[in-house]
C-alpha cells in the first residue's frame, strides 16, 4: 500500500530518505530549506534536473514571507512558482515514480501533497540524419533517444491538435514512458483501443530492448514466421507521412526508432526517397526495388536450379556454366558465403569506425581472391553472392533482409536436395510465409493485391503525383 504524504515533513523525509536510499545513492540530492518559515525538502537526481531552473526557483521561495504563504499547496503551485510544468502528488509512489523520471519533488511542512516540477533534461545526443534511413533529397533530421525531442520532431511537422501524443509506462522495475501518436479523426478506434489494452496489461519487469521487447509482448503470435509485423524508422518525416495516412506510430523512450503500424508487406517496402523525387523517378526507384527484392529471393536458388540440369540449357545460357571445376558442391559454396557474410557484418559492427573501411576492403579482397583461386569457392558463385549481399541494402528495413535471408535458405536447401520440385516447394512455402501472415490489425499482410484494391495497387506500384486539398475539392465539386 503506498504511503500517504503527511503534513508533518519530518515523516515525509524520513519515508523518502528509506524509500531512496538517500545515503547510499551519491545521486539523489535533498536540500532542507525554509519556505514562509517552513520546513521544506527538495528531493532530485542528478544529471536530470537543470541547474539553473532549480536555482531561480529556490531563490523565489526562499524569499517568500510568511504571511504570504497560501493555504494549500495548489494556491502555492499558482501563485508563488514562476514555473510552467508544476504538478501535484498525494502518495509517495506518483512522486517516486516521477521523481526517478527526472522530476524535481518539493516537499513542504502542512501540506499532505508533493509538489512535481518538470524542469528535466536528460544527456542525448545532436539531431542528425540515421545511418539507416538515409536519403538523396530531403531533411537530414533525424529521432535520437529523448522521448520529448521525438514527439517534437514529429509536431513539428504536424501542426494539427487533432494529432494526439498519449504517454503510457511500461514495465515494473524500469517504468519506461511509451508515447503512442495518432491522428484522432483518422486513426483505427479499434485497433487503438487494442494496442493501449495490451500495453496496459503488459506484466515486463523492463523493456530492456525497447521497441523490440515491446513488440514480442504486444504480438506474441506467429514468431516462428520471419517476416516483421512492424515497420521501423528513425526519421520523423516518414512517421509524420504515416500519420497522415491513419496510422498508429508508438514510441519508446531510450529508443531512436519508431514503431509503424499497421504495416503491410508494401508500406515496410516503401522509403522516403520514393517521395523526395518527381513522380517519374519516384517509380523508377521503387520499381527498381521491387525487382531487387525479387532478385536477392531467387537468384541463387535459380542458378543452383540450373547447374542440376546443364544438359537442359539452351545454348545462348551456357555462359552461367562454370569456367574452373566445381571442387565444393554448389549449396554448400552458397551456405557457407550465406554464413560467413553474416559474420563478416558482425565483424564491421565491432571493428573502430576508423579501421571499418580499410579491413572491410582488405578482406573483401584477401578472402574474395584467394577462396576462388584455392578451389574452395568458383568465381560464379562469388559473384551471385555479392550482388545478393549488395542487394540486401536497398531495403532499409534490416527484418525484412533477414526474413528474405531465411526464405533464400530453405529454396537453397530444398532445390539441392529435390531439384526442380523442391524448388517449386521452396516457392510454395515463401508464397504461404507471406499469405498467411497478418498484420496487428489481422489484415491481409499484401494488401492492397489481397484483397484486391485496383488504385491503391497502382499507388503501391507507381509513384502518383500527390493531390492538393483545393484539387480533390475541385474534383468533388466536379463529380457532383
Amino acid at each position: 500500500m503506498a504511503f500517504a504524504i503527511k503534513k508533518n515533513i519530518d515523516e515525509n523525509i524520513q519515508y523518502f530518505h528509506k524509500k531512496l536510499s538517500v545515503e547510499r545513492n551519491f545521486d539523489i540530492i535533498y536540500r532542507v530549506i525554509t519556505i514562509g518559515g517552513r520546513r521544506s525538502c527538495l528531493y532530485m537526481v542528478d544529471g536530470f534536473a537543470k541547474d539553473e531552473v532549480v536555482q531561480r526557483i529556490l531563490q523565489t521561495l526562499m524569499g517568500t514571507e510568511p504571511q504570504k504563504m497560501p493555504a494549500s499547496v495548489h494556491e502555492l503551485s499558482k501563485k508563488l512558482l514562476p514555473y510552467g510544468e508544476i504538478g501535484l502528488a498525494k502518495d509517495s509512489d506518483s512522486a517516486v515514480s516521477q521523481l526517478l523520471m527526472g522530476m524535481t519533488i518539493l516537499l513542504v511542512d502542512g501540506y499532505d501533497q508533493a509538489l512535481t516540477i518538470d524542469c528535466r533534461t536528460y544527456p542525448m545526443r545532436s539531431v542528425e540524419e540515421p545511418d539507416q534511413d538515409r536519403v538523396l533529397r530531403g531533411s537530414r533530421d533525424g529521432f535520437v533517444e529523448t522521448l520529448v525531442f521525438n514527439t517534437a520532431l514529429i509536431r513539428r511537422r504536424i501542426r494539427d491538435p487533432k494529432l494526439i501524443h498519449e504517454i503510457m509506462q511500461a514495465g515494473s522495475s524500469s517504468q519506461t514512458d511509451i508515447a503512442i501518436c495518432y491522428m484522432e479523426d483518422r486513426v483505427d478506434q479499434e485497433l487503438l483501443d487494442t494496442i493501449k489494452m495490451r500495453i496496459k496489461n503488459l506484466k515486463v519487469d523492463a523493456l530492456t530492448m525497447n521497441q523490440e521487447s515491446l513488440a514480442e509482448c504486444i504480438y506474441p503470435h506467429k514468431w516462428y514466421n520471419p517476416f516483421p509485423k512492424f515497420k521501423y524508422s528513425e526519421r520523423p518525416d516518414t512517421a509524420a507521412a504515416c500519420l497522415l495516412e491513419g496510422n498508429i506510430v508508438i514510441l519508446v523512450d531510450n529508443s531512436p526508432a519508431a514503431m509503424i503500424l499497421p504495416s503491410s508487406i508494401f508500406d515496410i517496402i516503401e522509403e522516403a526517397n520514393d517521395y523526395y523525387f518527381p513522380p517519374i523517378t519516384g517509380t523508377y526507384l521503387r520499381l527498381s526495388r521491387f525487382f531487387t527484392f525479387l532478385l536477392t529471393l531467387f537468384l541463387t536458388p535459380t542458378f543452383l536450379l540450373l547447374m542440376s540440369m546443364p544438359d537442359n540449357l539452351p545454348p545462348y545460357m551456357e555462359f552461367i556454366l562454370p569456367a574452373e571445376r566445381v571442387n565444393v558442391p554448389f549449396i554448400w559454396q552458397f551456405l557457407i558465403l550465406e554464413f560467413a557474410t553474416d559474420g563478416l557484418k558482425l565483424a564491421a559492427v565491432n571493428t573502430p569506425s576508423m579501421l571499418t573501411t580499410p579491413l572491410s576492403v582488405i578482406a573483401a579482397l584477401i578472402i574474395g581472391d584467394f577462396s576462388v583461386s584455392s578451389g574452395w569457392f568458383n568465381a560464379e558463385t562469388m559473384l551471385y553472392m555479392a550482388f545478393v549481399v549488395l542487394a540486401n541494402y536497398t531495403q532499409t528495413s534490416m527484418e525484412l533482409s533477414y526474413a528474405l535471408k531465411f526464405m533464400r535458405i530453405i529454396l537453397l536447401l530444398l532445390t539441392a536436395f529435390l531439384g526442380s520440385w523442391g524448388f517449386l516447394a521452396g516457392i510454395v512455402i515463401v508464397s504461404a510465409a507471406i499469405l498467411c501472415n497478418r498484420t496487428i490489425a489481422g489484415k491481409s499482410y499484401l494488401y492492397p493485391l489481397f484483397p484486391f484494391d485496383g488504385k491503391e495497387v497502382l499507388c503501391r506500384f507507381f509513384r502518383v503525383r500527390l493531390q492538393h486539398s483545393w484539387e480533390r475539392e475541385t474534383t468533388e465539386k466536379t463529380k457532383k
